[in-house]
């Protein structure tokens, strides 16, 4: 298949839509809008900014900075300039952000919109080159608004060969030191290309960009879409204007991770009893005009395509959703895969709880050791200055992905587990905990589950539950107990679970027991409970102490 850049496709863009809305911003409360034109002068001007400092093409430019208007027209700057992106998540701590920058050897740093200014102060070296975002950020060299003020924008621009490198983007760290993954140009433009054509994106389509654009499914799903379909992207102003933000950009393409889902629900179910929801909803004129009702809270009245991705989801929660008209579809994808692989789209009811098929850019198949194997012109060739874990990586062109699978009947996915997360009991028997933690998510009230057991007699799982529930409460304790009992009812007698361990507090990204994308870092939570745990399940659900 023949494709052109992502460069090449916001140009085609621009030139045909010169004065539609592209990029919508908020800042404190008010809407600021970029048309194609404005997006493609600005991008051309810091180009300009970054060749006359004197880099070259090929010299690594950072981004870190939480999604904005300004992180699209950089990055299209620096496609302009023929130089290399190197998102950093605006989340990283300061051993992170360190490593990238010696790893990339970045040359310069555009800074942004961070909530804690602290890492990106202790991690910059003095001899980066710093430029900043239009926001409140770290004390930069030099500004976004004197570079447009000081440079006309570049009139010839870079061409790039479709297999050069684009982007470094490195993995979120679940183990050990992030790997730079070398993203070409035909990576991201195949992936960003076939997710337009399973969700039916054109250039009518609204889009909210709010998860890390540094994650590589944002990037591809969203960004890279938005180039070549050339529909409207509307940005977050801030956590707390969220639901705000959501329903004035009124999305026709909505992207979501399985915790925002069940915040979701929470937030639903906290105004109205699940009981009395499911109720509503049997009645056949009302239930129709109450699941309406809740899309139009969300902001989701007007969204025709709903996704999630970056870990695995429960079926229970996706039959919930359906109640209310919201029809999710999986995707699975990896940094080395370039975003979207495979998914259930357009979206196929009896696909539910499987990633669905693979797009037509990338083959997918099953090893011996049922292992997910893919290949094709969305997957990487090798990781940035990484050659024994590259060729580790690939057997006959086909990419490892360490995801344990199965195939239904009518070749659908489905993600089993992790390989290397499945673990063996003292009795010597393996566990793959993802589907025991799937099951358990069926009950409303657990947001957050780790299911371990590496040397125990039995699995345990440590669970949170969903904001705003007591877990002293004990109508709570009994349903944990009744979900506990019914899991262990379907599970072979070694894989059952001794007990629940309820956490105090939740799993964020501060407290590094979640990646940037909100998976799981398992080793980093069975290290930090493992002095807290019982010997014994003599109670079957067990309080973590205040």
């Amino acid at each position: 298949m023949n494709y052109q850049t992502s460069l090449q496709n916001f140009l085609n863009n621009s030139n045909k839509h010169r004065d539609k809305p592209y990029l919508h911003q908020p800042i404190d409360g008010k809407w600021h809008t970029f048309s194609f034109n404005e997006v493609e002068q600005q991008a051309r001007a810091i180009a300009q900014g970054l060749k006359a400092q004197g880099f070259e093409p090929g010299d690594r430019i950072g981004i870190l900075s939480k999604n904005c208007a300004e992180w699209f027209i950089v990055d299209l700057a620096i496609m302009m300039a023929g130089m290399i992106s190197v998102p950093i998540y605006s989340t990283a701590g300061a051993k992170t952000i360190t490593y990238v920058i010696k790893h990339s050897e970045v040359r310069a740093m555009f800074v942004g919109k961070l909530d804690s200014l602290d890492a990106a102060i202790a991690a910059i070296p003095a001899e980066t080159l710093t430029i900043a975002f239009p926001y409140p950020t770290i004390n930069c060299q030099v500004t976004w608004q004197e570079w447009l003020a000081a440079y006309q924008p570049l009139t010839e621009l870079h061409q790039a060969h479709i297999d050069d490198c684009m982007s470094i983007v490195y993995t979120s760290g679940t183990t050990g030191s992030p790997k730079g993954v070398i993203i070409s140009y035909k990576n991201l433009a195949s992936a960003a290309k076939c997710t337009c054509s399973v969700i039916n994106a054109t250039s009518n389509s609204r889009a909210l960009s709010y998860l890390p654009l540094a994650h590589i499914t944002e990037r591809s799903v969203i960004e890279g879409a938005a180039f070549d379909a050339g529909f409207q992207v509307f940005f977050v102003d801030n956590l707390s204007t969220f639901i705000d933000d959501l329903q004035h950009a009124s999305p026709t393409i909505f992207l979501s991770v399985p915790r925002l889902w069940a915040k979701f629900q929470s937030q639903i179910l906290a105004k109205m009893p699940d009981k009395k929801l499911k109720l509503l909803l049997s009645l056949p004129i009302i239930g129709k005009q109450v699941a309406k009702k809740i899309r139009l809270k969300l902001g989701l009245s007007n969204a025709k395509v709903f996704a999630s991705g970056s870990a695995p989801i429960s079926i229970s929660l996706l039959k919930w959703f359906q109640k209310i008209g919201i029809n999710i579809g999986e995707g699975w994808g990896m940094t080395e895969t370039s975003g979207l692989s495979c998914g259930n789209f357009p979206f196929n009811e009896q696909r539910l709880g499987s990633i669905g098929v693979p797009v037509d850019c990338v083959e997918m198949k099953l090893s011996e050791q049922n292992e997910v194997m893919i290949r094709g012109d969305a997957v990487f060739k090798e990781y940035y200055l990484n050659p024994e874990i590259s060729k580790a990586s690939f057997t006959d062109g086909w990419f490892h992905t360490g995801d344990k699978g199965e195939v239904t009947d009518d070749g659908a996915y489905k993600i089993v587990g992790r390989i290397k997360e499945q673990f063996k009991t003292s009795k010597g028997k393996y566990v793959i905990p993802v589907p025991i933690e799937s099951m358990l998510c069926r009950n409303s009230d657990i947001e957050q589950v780790c299911v371990m057991g590496l040397g125990l007699k039995q699995p345990i799982a440590l669970v949170v539950l969903a904001e705003g529930i007591d877990r002293s409460n004990s109508d709570i304790q009994k349903g944990l107990a009744e979900t506990l009992v019914a899991v262990n009812s379907e599970l072979e007698s070694h894989q059952r679970l001794d007990f629940l361990f309820v956490c105090r507090d939740p799993w964020t990204i501060e407290n590094e027991l979640l990646t940037p994308t909100l998976k799981l870092k398992r080793d980093n939570i069975e290290q930090y409970y493992a002095g807290q745990l019982p010997k014994g399940g003599e109670n079957k659900i067990v309080l973590q102490a205040n």
